[in-house]
């Protein structure tokens, strides 16, 4: 059966920007400045901008953003770095890809990760922290920084899923020694394919990152350092300009139907806050409820779609069994993991279909009371 609410809705976002997509897309094709273009550094500009930092940096995609942040810092073999267990698996994969040790601190109600978990988890190998801002939701950046400070660890943002979102009014991306996007198409800025960009006020780092995602290169033929090949496409830029002078509506429309969610949902399930020094951009959004899987059955049979942001926590993945880690090493994530449902939230949602969700989520516990 097709959805009537889907979780998502790309053929709506191409209809509503084509003309303009295509024409930015043209405008690379006719010059053939395929790598590394104008629309490259365009973009570059505009996201630093807009995370209140003065370096970005495009890459391939949100994954190696973060392998090469490690490798930028020299984090690497021998060394661990501390994350949530909660997460999606390339923040805990780019860790290990960079030679280093994923260890894990367990999570707070608000899905983020727990700063005095963090304090605990700390070795004399830990090399950095890194906070995931999972959902659009800020990790509490101001006692993980004095803990970083204070253990002189580096700070290294995952804001994959909060472009966008503010903390005491600062961007994600502009609290640590750099901040890693994914721009991945279910992103609330999303290209057209695999994207990712990092932030930094460094510009000795920005100057290595630069280097480092294409192959090293100094020039054509000299090579300065072992890189990789993780440059941002320009076509993928030249749609990201397009749809980042849309992120201020699409930011809007996605709090408009949280609040609405939040207005009928919230004595019936447990709904996700807002507290005032947030502002959350809602990439998901993420119910916490009694008999999960039984409600998500029954959404589908309503032709709503949902998922579940994430079933299995990394530290139990099979990839995982090497750290040593059991289960009921991290409660709260455990227990959230049984719990946790993404809704629909996307910004082309119509009110009616919102109060449909609301309706068959009320419905479903009024028949289970």
């Amino acid at each position: 059966m097709n959805a009537r609410v889907s979780y998502v809705d790309f053929p709506a976002q191409h209809k509503s920007m084509r003309a303009e997509v295509r024409r930015a897309v043209d405008r690379v094709l006719t010059r053939g400045n395929f790598i590394l273009g104008e629309e490259v550094e365009a973009f570059e500009k505009r996201f630093a901008a807009l995370c209140g930092v003065q370096h970005a940096i495009g890459v391939a995609n949100g994954t190696d953003a973060l392998i090469l942040a490690f490798k930028a810092l020299g984090i690497g073999a021998g060394d661990e770095v501390i994350t949530a267990p909660n997460s999606f698996i390339a923040s805990a994969s780019s860790i290990a890809l960079a030679g280093a040790r994923p260890v894990f601190a367990d999570v707070g109600p608000d899905l983020n990760i727990d700063p005095e978990r963090i304090e605990r988890a700390i070795t004399p190998k830990t090399r950095a922290i890194l906070p995931v801002h999972l959902t659009g939701r800020v990790a509490d950046m101001d006692p993980i920084l004095k803990i970083a400070e204070r253990r002189r660890l580096y700070v290294i943002e995952d804001a994959a899923q909060s472009v966008g979102s503010l903390y005491r009014n600062r961007p994600s991306g502009s609290f640590g020694v750099m901040g890693c996007f994914s721009l991945h198409p279910l992103k609330n800025l999303n290209a057209a394919g695999d994207a990712g960009a990092i932030t930094t006020n460094d510009g000795a780092l920005c100057e290595k990152m630069k280097l480092l995602r294409n192959h090293g290169l100094r020039t054509r033929d000299e090579v300065a350092v072992w890189g990789l090949n993780s440059r941002l496409d320009t076509l993928q830029a030249a749609v990201l300009n397009c749809r980042l002078a849309h992120l201020d509506k699409t930011i809007r429309r996605r709090r408009q139907i949280a609040a609405r969610y939040r207005r009928a949902l919230s004595n019936v399930v447990e709904c996700p806050a807002e507290a005032p020094h947030e502002f959350h951009t809602w990439h998901l959004f993420v119910i916490q409820c009694d008999r999960r899987d039984e409600l998500q059955a029954h959404l589908a049979r309503h032709g709503i779609e949902s998922k579940i942001h994430y079933p299995i926590p990394l530290h139990l993945q099979p990839c995982s069994l090497a750290l040593g880690y059991h289960k009921g090493d991290f409660p709260v994530c455990e227990r959230l993991a049984g719990r946790i449902l993404s809704i629909p939230v996307h910004q082309y949602l119509t009110n009616a279909q919102v109060d449909s969700v609301c309706k068959a989520i009320r419905q479903f516990y009024k028949r289970k009371a």
